[in-house]
């Protein structure tokens, strides 16, 4: 057993035709991401403290769906959310409905740590920000001129669709199934300790008041003495199969390897509508989707790293064996 580590940028209908001033980016800011979380979990770094070092850095990349680059309601504004999971002790923490706060992940945690609750939201959410000190900005940082453009587009075509959905030149697509973004990380540390953590800004064009898969816990992030998940994807089918949780309840009993219990939860579910990383205490990594693509990474002690969007044998934009 040693450490491993992956994250994930989203899954969703990711067309291979994404310019590359849209790819590049992303594909950077994992490649860095990874860099920084094999340095932490070297230095022996809790995989806790890594989680959220690596989703903060996510976050605070105007190019994925959290944080500063969160998509915006109907309304125009953005309500980010998060959650956070020890595995060792189960403890959790969630956070939903944020306008102000720079980092929900780590709000999530002080949630986890700091109160005798699970789940905080909205106002109630942002009260707790300002009493523990937390760096908050105007709503109006959050609100980028890609993403008020974005919604533009959205209402346009009357549908809620994914950060990275391509813009439309003739008659809007029929279909809505390309309307995910997320950010995640697992990891377990070389003393065996498991954790997980994810972010998002939810849907472009979404219902002010929403709340997606990504705060609750068992269905967009669990983890537990087996293993660590957090997934991406459209949230409603999320949360109604429980993906998170599914993966630890077969390894749990009936005794699955997590490469296997992963990709049985995910062929489970409606194609195109998840995706997940997973490790598990075995050091064992799992990045498993049935949508076109999923932003992802990984490494492992042994050597073993990726980084990817599609599937590695039909695109040249994988980079597998580097960080």
């Amino acid at each position: 057993m040693g450490w491993a580590i992956a994250l994930h940028g989203g899954a969703g209908d990711i067309p291979r035709s994404l310019p590359p001033e849209r790819r590049e980016p992303r594909m950077a800011t994992l490649r860095r991401c990874l860099d920084l979380a094999v340095a932490a979990l070297q230095a022996g770094r809790t995989a806790l403290d890594v989680v959220e070092l690596v989703v903060r850095e996510l976050e605070n990349c105007p190019h994925f769906n959290a944080g500063k680059g969160s998509v915006l309601t109907t309304d125009g504004t953005v309500e980010m959310e998060a959650s956070i999971m020890d595995g060792n002790t189960m403890s959790c923490g969630a956070v939903s409905g944020l306008s102000t706060v720079v980092n929900a992940i780590s709000l999530a945690r002080l949630v986890m740590e700091k109160t005798p609750h699970i789940y905080l939201a909205f106002h109630g959410a942002e009260a707790f920000a300002r009493d523990q000190g937390v760096e908050t900005r105007d709503p109006s940082h959050f609100i980028t001129d890609e993403n008020i453009e974005r919604l533009r587009q959205a209402k346009q075509a009357n549908r809620v669709q994914i950060d990275y959905t391509q813009p439309m030149k003739a008659q809007p697509p029929t279909d809505d199934n390309s309307r995910i973004g997320t950010v995640g990380c697992v990891a377990i540390d070389s003393s065996g300790n498991l954790a997980t953590a994810t972010s998002t800004g939810g849907l472009v064009n979404k219902m002010a008041g929403r709340i997606g898969d990504t705060p609750i816990i068992g269905a967009g992030t669990y983890a537990n003495p087996l293993c660590a998940v957090s997934a991406t994807g459209k949230g409603e089918s999320i949360i109604r199969h429980t993906v998170a949780r599914d993966v630890a309840a077969l390894m749990e009993h009936r005794g699955l390897p997590l490469k296997e219990a992963a990709a049985r939860v995910v062929a489970g579910v409606p194609r195109g509508d998840v995706g997940l990383v997973a490790v598990s205490v075995a050091g064992e990594v799992s990045m498993v989707y049935n949508t076109s693509g999923m932003f992802r990474a990984c490494a492992t002690e042994d050597g073993y790293s990726e980084v990817g969007i599609w599937p590695e044998a039909d695109s040249d934009a994988n980079a597998n064996g580097e960080n």
